[in-house]
């Protein structure tokens, strides 16, 4: 997810999918402790394959006014909403070679290894070009504070899957960038890897080493729903409003997979368009709902059930979700701040302290089998980013005094992993909107940082 300006839009669609009716009720809160903290430096690099085109070598020349070759030469700054002053990070574009981060989506593939999916460059279609979509295989030791990339695979087209014109065109192999997708989660189901995507939004389906195989567009109770990224639409020719169901950079942030591998839960990250009441999605009690919808792999469709996902406050996004067992799931739940409140500017709004600092950084369990009468999945409990238990001073950056004990905070603007390593943990992680976040310490690049937790109780509640 990125800050965007959302256009105007128009359309709307009612559905709920009921199963067990059951009353509302708040989430319960849950202690998380840290059982192991590691850190991949911000300025991590791969570089393109031997065969990519030129264009790809470098990475960050479109992130300006205007094309930029020379490397290094433009300051990175920090500066992610109207909320925040312009903060200097020190990193500068462009780069040499390809970001490795930030991180927008984990899969657990079982012993200390996880499938990791790198943003889709540096915020938008229009300035990522030059920023290769790829995956990686981490080995990550929380023991021993290793982490490891195994595997670097980028996703390409040669076989024309893809239904639009796309950045590499005109080459054999068709490497995709940011200028053509923006992925935000990964799943696999047999040889197959499923992506969530926000700019269609759509799914992509690629094999192992990342060859598209199927893009599919995105129906909601059998209608067709868009963003104004969408390769389908156009700007009018004189002024005019645009028609559209999903507002920019809020299509699929998270999406789980059901543990029987027959079905795939994407998530939209923000409420769809109500045109009949001229905004957002809202239920009774006027708060947004988002929309998890059911895509049937067998059949390669939707299959028109989705259910709904209430948010805390107005305004909050999504920013991963995987399921924990047949029924229930962790979704990330989060505001669109960053900062350490200890570091809250007092008064007017400066570049050396945080401006609105991080407040609401939490881990919802829900359980989709107990959905009331208004299709609501209900939230059985949560955890609090910003208040980890850190007995045995694990934290490796981040760590400070809390009540009864040491503690560790996650004051990131997104936090876009988390997913169940056994029992009793799960692992989270940031995205570090390279080099554009500066959330764990004013005026440097925000690494990327993953966290084991020990949440046994949280994870086995009811």
């Amino acid at each position: 997810m990125k800050p965007i300006v959302y256009a105007l839009i128009s359309a709307t669609f009612l559905a709920s999918s009921a199963l067990t009716p059951v009353l509302a009720q708040d989430a319960k809160p849950f202690r998380a402790t840290v059982i192991g903290h590691v850190l991949l430096p911000a300025e991590s690099f791969v570089p393109a394959p031997a065969d990519a085109p030129a264009l790809l070598r470098t990475s960050g020349k479109f992130t300006g006014a205007v094309r930029n070759d020379k490397l290094r030469s433009v300051e990175g700054i920090s500066a992610l909403s109207d909320k925040t002053a312009p903060r200097k990070i020190g990193i500068s574009l462009p780069f040499d070679g390809q970001p490795v981060q930030g991180f927008s989506g984990i899969k657990a593939l079982g012993n200390g290894e996880f499938l990791v999916v790198t943003d889709n460059g540096f915020g938008n279609k229009a300035n990522s070009p030059d920023a290769m979509l790829m995956f990686h295989r981490l080995k990550i030791d929380f023991a021993s504070n290793q982490i490891q990339r195994q595997d670097t695979l980028f996703l390409h087209d040669p076989d024309r899957k893809v239904p639009f014109l796309i950045v590499n065109e005109a080459t054999d192999k068709r490497y995709l960038t940011g200028g053509d997708f923006d992925l935000e989660s990964v799943q696999v189901a047999g040889d197959t890897l499923w992506f969530g995507e926000e700019f269609g939004p759509y799914l992509i389906a690629t094999d192992r080493q990342g060859k598209v195989k199927q893009v599919v567009e995105t129906k909601v109770s059998g209608k067709l729903v868009r963003s104004p990224d969408h390769y389908a639409m156009r700007s009018p020719g004189a002024p005019a409003a645009m028609s559209f169901e999903i507002r920019r950079s809020k299509g699929f942030e998270g999406m789980a997979a059901s543990k029987d591998g027959k079905f795939l839960y994407p998530l939209l990250e923000g409420a769809l368009w109500d045109a009949a009441a001229n905004g957002t999605e809202k239920g009774a009690d006027g708060k947004e709902y988002l929309r998890i919808l059911e895509f049937d792999l067998a059949k390669s469709d939707w299959s028109g059930r989705n259910w709904k996902y209430r948010l805390e406050a107005n305004g909050n996004s999504i920013g991963d979700f995987n399921m924990i067992d047949a029924n229930t799931g962790l979704i990330i739940e989060r505001d669109d701040t960053e900062g350490n409140a200890a570091r809250a500017c007092k008064g007017e709004i400066k570049p050396d302290c945080f401006n609105v600092p991080a407040k609401f950084k939490r881990i919802y369990k829900i359980d989709l089998s107990q959905v009331d009468a208004d299709g609501y999945a209900k939230k059985v409990g949560y955890i609090d980013l910003m208040d980890m238990a850190d007995p045995n001073r694990k934290a490796k950056q981040g760590g400070e005094p809390g009540e009864g004990s040491q503690r560790l905070t996650f004051p990131f603007f997104t936090i876009e992993n988390v997913d169940v390593v056994d029992a009793m943990h799960i692992i989270v992680g940031n995205d570090n909107n390279l080099p554009y976040s500066s959330g764990r310490q004013l005026g440097k690049s925000d690494d990327n940082e993953f966290v084991l937790l020990e949440v046994k109780d949280f994870l086995a509640a009811k």
